[in-house]
């Protein structure tokens, strides 16, 4: 809907467009587009172009490089996010937490590793402190059934679990 009849009136910003009176809220605001606040033209007017997705190849609104908003943040900006929560939750950096996590200490598994601090002490990252461990070796370290056993697989590996602290368990 376009209106051709827009009454105008200055706006006391030297650097703002004219105001209007917004068809859509009721409000004297800037105008924007199509005779309306920024705010009621997205609401009313824009529309997203849904495109068929690059990577997932599912029919989603357009966010950039042909990607829609999930596959897009995903490819390009998963490496700040990761950068940050690494920073923030344990102080280190992308590398270290990269070196960290290539293999599980345990079992050698490759895929999915997380970040476990043998002391239990999340503020303490000393490299010696700092171990990965696959999701399901995770679990069963903070699980006190299976809790010796993990313990015993990183006492053969090297690790010195002497300062293993037993927190955090889950009673099966």
């Amino acid at each position: 809907m376009v209106v051709k009849n827009i009454k105008k009136y200055p706006n006391p910003n030297p650097n703002g467009r004219f105001l209007i009176d917004c068809p859509g809220c009721k409000e004297r605001k800037e105008y924007h587009s199509k005779g309306y606040c920024y705010k009621c033209y997205k609401k009313y007017s824009w529309k997203s172009k849904e495109i068929k997705c690059k990577s997932c190849g599912r029919l989603r609104p357009h966010k950039a490089f042909g990607l829609c908003g999930g596959c897009h943040t995903r490819l390009h900006h998963y490496d700040l996010t990761l950068s940050y929560n690494a920073r923030k939750d344990h102080n280190i950096s992308l590398e270290k937490l990269r070196q960290i996590t290539k293999i599980c200490a345990s079992c050698g598994f490759d895929k999915l590793i997380a970040l476990h601090h043998l002391d239990g002490n999340r503020k303490n990252n000393d490299n010696k402190n700092l171990i990965g461990l696959c999701h399901n070796c995770h679990k069963m370290i903070h699980t006190y059934q299976y809790y010796e056993e993990i313990k015993e697989n990183l006492r053969k590996k090297g690790f010195d679990v002497t300062q293993v602290h037993p927190t955090n368990y889950v009673k099966k």
